[in-house]
């Protein structure tokens, strides 16, 4: 892949990706584009891509994905609700029609004249409701000539399902294994559910992180000392960093010598001794590749930081969370 002159950034909010193969599909299908390099990363339904403007247009992004069998959107936010309220619906409604029909399908002495009658009543429901998101998203990737984990959720559940009901028409001695095609698809939104909730859970703790980060930046800009919000850091700047204030980018310290409490992020209480060349920032002691690419820190006075080519906190931040969670998932 050819290294982008100057390109631009955009966030791309992606819904409708249900395993790790359709984050790897997607970015497939961005890298595919003129001028484009994206990453997609199914734990935070997001795709972060770089691209060049003259080749590409954010329109072409959007529709490259939307042509995978997904859905879209630019920005840089979280989507807002609760995405695991429709996955709760779902799952109490099937384990309450689920419990009774695997008691009465498993424990013999509660069996009756006709109880695969209303097995088959209580996993219908189920498996064409509870379960639609499944097929639908098996559908979808069935018109691409795809297949993911929806797939074989959906050709499980339905083949049980169609096999109890057609031997239930056709003899009343069958077999039938209603209770699979609902159990199976109870537990699975079961841990689509329990996956979500984490999700939740993941994000506020990162929201909570990214409010004791630096929210300015005091400047060098013609000689003159100014401060400006962390986001409107720019290639070439060169920050000063005071005793007692927070480093806000990663980056590599120019000039200074000073000693910086990594604690929060290490759990080490020696400070670590900052001095020219050495790189880090923002408390961590690491940086991701694409900053470990472009950063420069400069330490003036006391200590201070330079950047060049720094990206802003809350962006490095969240990039590194998306990481942090990605390894989770």
């Amino acid at each position: 892949m050819a290294t982008l002159e100057s390109p631009s950034k955009a966030e791309l909010r992606i819904e409708g990706m249900t395993c790790a193969s359709c984050a790897v599909r997607i970015e497939k299908k961005l890298n595919k584009l003129e001028g484009t390099e994206a990453t997609v990363n199914y734990a935070t339904d997001a795709a972060t891509v770089r691209y060049d403007p003259a080749r590409v247009t954010l329109e072409e992004l959007v529709g490259a994905v939307e042509a995978a069998g997904y859905r879209a959107a630019v920005g840089d936010e979280q989507a807002t609700g609760d995405p695991a309220r429709s996955l709760r619906r779902s799952l109490l409604f099937a384990a309450v029609l689920t419990a009774p029909l695997t008691a009465i399908a498993m424990i013999p002495p509660l069996q009756f004249g006709g109880w695969e009658w209303v097995a088959l009543v209580l996993a219908t429901p189920v498996v064409f409701i509870s379960g639609l998101r499944f097929h639908r998203a098996a559908f979808v990737n069935a018109r691409h000539a795809t297949a993911t984990m929806d797939t074989l959720i959906s050709l499980g559940t339905l083949a049980a399902w169609g096999w109890s009901a057609t031997a239930l028409l056709v003899s009343a001695d069958a077999h039938t294994y209603f209770e699979v095609a609902a159990v199976i698809t109870t537990l699975i939104l079961l841990g689509r559910y329990l996956e979500a909730r984490a999700k939740l859970r993941s994000g506020a703790a990162i929201r909570a992180l990214l409010e004791l980060g630096a929210k300015e930046a005091r400047v060098r800009r013609d000689g003159v000392e100014v401060a400006v919000p962390v986001a409107e850091l720019e290639r070439g700047d060169v920050m000063v960093v005071r005793p007692g204030e927070k480093i806000p980018t990663d980056g590599v310290v120019l000039e200074g010598e000073s000693a910086v409490d990594q604690s929060m992020l290490t759990g080490e209480p020696v400070p670590v001794d900052f001095t020219p060349s050495f790189i880090d920032g923002s408390g961590s002691g690491s940086l991701l590749p694409e900053v470990w690419e472009r950063a420069r820190f400069l330490v003036s006075g006391s200590f201070a930081v330079s950047l060049e080519a720094a990206a802003a906190t809350v962006k490095v931040l969240l990039e590194r969370a998306r990481i942090v969670a990605e390894g989770a998932a």
